[in-house]
């Protein structure tokens, strides 16, 4: 008798389809990574200038007295802390914000949804629940793994 062949669980088990999303909450999904791309590039932009640019402008900063001290060692002092701290507010409330934006999208295209599709009842809640995880959720390495069964 021959051994068995191993069977691969993609074939016996294919990832779930999507759940359809209308082209306007996808056009809402796009613009928020968009944003959270440019905003992550606008502050690491910001963080790299305190971090290597000032230092290297140091020797021509040094005679500019910040609350007693030179500027570059208020900067090395405390100075860059602070300003990290701050990126760190500014990205915190911005991605808040936009997540909120992108809610209102969710539930704008929720709405719609059900004026155009009137007794669907259950069934069109069963796959907005659906449509609302799969755009604010993103599979970790673990997930992936237990999903191919390895």
């Amino acid at each position: 008798m021959a051994a068995p062949q191993p069977i691969h669980h993609a074939t016996h088990n294919p990832a779930p389809e999507p759940p359809a999303v209308s082209v306007a909450l996808a056009r809402a999904h796009q613009r928020y990574w968009r944003f959270n791309v440019a905003l992550i590039a606008a502050l690491m932009t910001v963080g790299f200038a305190v971090s290597f640019l000032l230092p290297l402008a140091a020797p021509a900063l040094a005679r500019v007295r910040f609350a007693g001290f030179s500027l570059p060692f208020y900067f090395g002092a405390q100075g860059a802390i602070l300003i990290y701290l701050a990126l760190i507010v500014v990205y915190i409330l911005s991605m808040q914000r936009a997540d909120r934006r992108l809610q209102r999208a969710f539930d704008a295209d929720a709405k719609a949804a059900v004026r155009s599709a009137p007794g669907a009842g259950d069934a069109s809640d069963a796959v907005r629940a659906a449509a609302r995880q799969s755009l604010t959720t993103q599979p970790t390495a673990a997930a992936d793994s237990r999903a191919r069964g390895t």
